[in-house]
């Protein structure tokens, strides 16, 4: 049955967020939010109606008259209030995360705790958003810019990381003096909700904040909508390709943060262990649903007979719901996510590829209609299989050989995702030709996943990004306001006319 007409159960119904009112939508179309590891329904979400856009977005226009002239330290200490609360409040956010996403628990809380480090980033708004001044740039005359904030913006969320993602859009934007329109994954809303009342209680005024959910129809109604300046996008290129080109062409900013396929460089004089575990954890956690996940392991030279080793540490991992005590791999999200990972790995082998280990149709007792994948391995894959061309998005690590770093470097150079790579090498000369030569957006050295803590922007380039400017760090504040020069110059009551002056210098 298609989630838009799943007839409405008698469980708890998501809200919208319009003009600081949680509300019931008045729409006909629902979607069932459903917990992965059991198919119980936990509640049922809207999709909201164009008036229902509409006013979401007139709330934030209404508010953004007086949020913009808020003063700055002000704005600040909500966000100082706002990280105290989600401390306070992490088992109860990670808990409702894990019930509908799926991920382990102290995954869970590490979803919250990288949004949170965003939050803490935010409340230091004041050293963040200063402007520059040259003073004399002429005779009497002085120059300055000012950094202000657009209006109303928006984002949109992926069912992956539903704390982390909405915690790297709306804080940076309304601290920015930004009004907000959010629109998270329509499959585990309920994180995100828990996040905006607790937005809230810290003091963000009504209007400054509103939620919609849904699917195609409200992506495209925030993409056309005349009163949207900027949309933050992070999700598949699919979606994200639509929405750049589309908001682009009715004039909007818009950053799109999109898929993957990341590689990870072994060299032969890795640490052997730490490589192992690192390779294990990156591409298996969270079971492979990271835009950032290790999916490739690119085994250099000697490095090539580590796969019965690789094997035998993916086998030490525990599969299981991800309140179990002890799980390391959760569900997959949904059942189409399950069949789509176990139809790649089926073209993973008809491609080829040697399938060393099997995570197919793990027996998790008590979690029988769960959406288990186990990790799964396969060896010899090469450029053209389907297993490396698409972003599998589950517990599959792809293994792929070369005989030198200059080789290694030269396959992940020519796929076009450019979001995260690593070396594990124990060299500095091989690990500085590495982040040398590498070209794509994010590099970890002997880092696994190196997404950047919030004092750096997030930089995948190339076909994984859409947009110049990253989300958080510097490059978010200037993605959230606009520059404006100011050139001033005040006359003494003295000072003598020189007259007309015709050239464009200044005299």
């Amino acid at each position: 049955m298609d989630a838009t007409t799943t007839p409405a159960t008698q469980v708890a119904s998501v809200k919208l967020l319009i003009g600081g009112e949680f509300v019931e939508s008045r729409t006909t179309e629902w979607r069932n939010v459903v917990n992965p590891a059991t198919q119980e329904v936990l509640a049922r979400v809207p999709f909201a109606t164009p008036e229902e856009v509409n006013a979401a977005v007139a709330s934030a226009k209404d508010a953004f008259k007086t949020w913009r002239k808020t003063p700055i330290g002000a704005r600040a200490r909500i966000f100082l209030k706002y990280q105290q609360l989600i401390r306070e409040h992490m088992s109860e956010l990670a808990a409702i995360l894990t019930a509908e996403q799926g991920k382990t628990l102290p995954d869970a809380e590490g979803d919250v705790f990288r949004g949170l480090e965003v939050v803490e980033h935010a409340a230091g708004i004041g050293n963040l958003q200063l402007g520059e001044l040259a003073n004399n740039v002429a005779n009497g005359v002085d120059t300055y810019t000012l950094l202000q904030p657009l209006g109303v913006c928006a984002g949109i969320t992926p069912f992956n990381f539903p704390a982390m993602i909405p915690l790297w859009m709306f804080p940076m934007a309304i601290v920015t003096g930004n009004t907000f329109v959010l629109k998270p994954s329509e499959q585990d809303p309920m994180v995100t909700m828990r996040l905006c009342e607790l937005a809230l209680q810290a003091g963000i005024p009504p209007g400054v904040l509103n939620v919609i959910h849904g699917g195609e129809a409200v992506v495209n109604a925030i993409c056309d909508h005349a009163d949207i300046k900027a949309i933050s996008f992070v999700g598949s290129t699919k979606v994200g390709t639509h929405v750049y080109n589309r908001a682009s062409l009715t004039g909007k900013r818009v950053q799109c943060m999109m898929g993957a396929k990341n590689h990870a460089i072994v060299m032969p004089d890795a640490n052997k262990e730490q490589t192992l575990n690192a390779l294990a954890g990156a591409g298996f956690g969270a079971a492979g649903q990271r835009c950032m996940a290790v999916s490739v392991a690119v085994l250099v030279g000697e490095a090539q007979q580590w796969v019965p080793d690789l094997v035998a540490k993916a086998k030490t991992l525990k599969v299981g719901a991800g309140t179990e005590k002890g799980v390391d791999v959760g569900p997959l999200v949904s059942c189409a996510a399950h069949d789509r990972v176990t139809g790649l790995i089926e073209r993973g082998e008809a491609d080829g590829a040697k399938l060393e280990l099997d995570g197919r149709k793990p027996t998790v007792a008590g979690y029988e209609k769960g959406n288990f994948v186990a990790p799964t391995i396969f060896s010899g894959v090469k450029p053209g299989m389907s297993i490396y061309e698409q972003e599998i998005f589950g517990p599959v690590l792809c293994l792929a050989g070369a005989e030198s770093l200059d080789e290694a470097i030269e396959m992940i150079n020519a796929n076009p995702n450019g979001n995260g790579t690593a070396i594990f090498t124990q060299s500095g000369a091989a690990a500085r030709r590495f982040q040398e030569e590498i070209d794509v957006g994010q590099v970890g050295i002997n880092v696994p996943i190196p997404v950047p803590v919030p004092m750096f922007s997030f930089t995948g380039s190339r076909a994984s990004k859409l947009g110049d400017l990253g989300p958080y760090g510097k490059q978010v504040i200037m993605f959230y306001t606009q520059t404006k020069t100011v050139t001033a110059r005040w006359f003494d009551d003295d000072t003598i006319s020189h007259g007309v002056n015709t050239t464009i210098s200044l005299k």
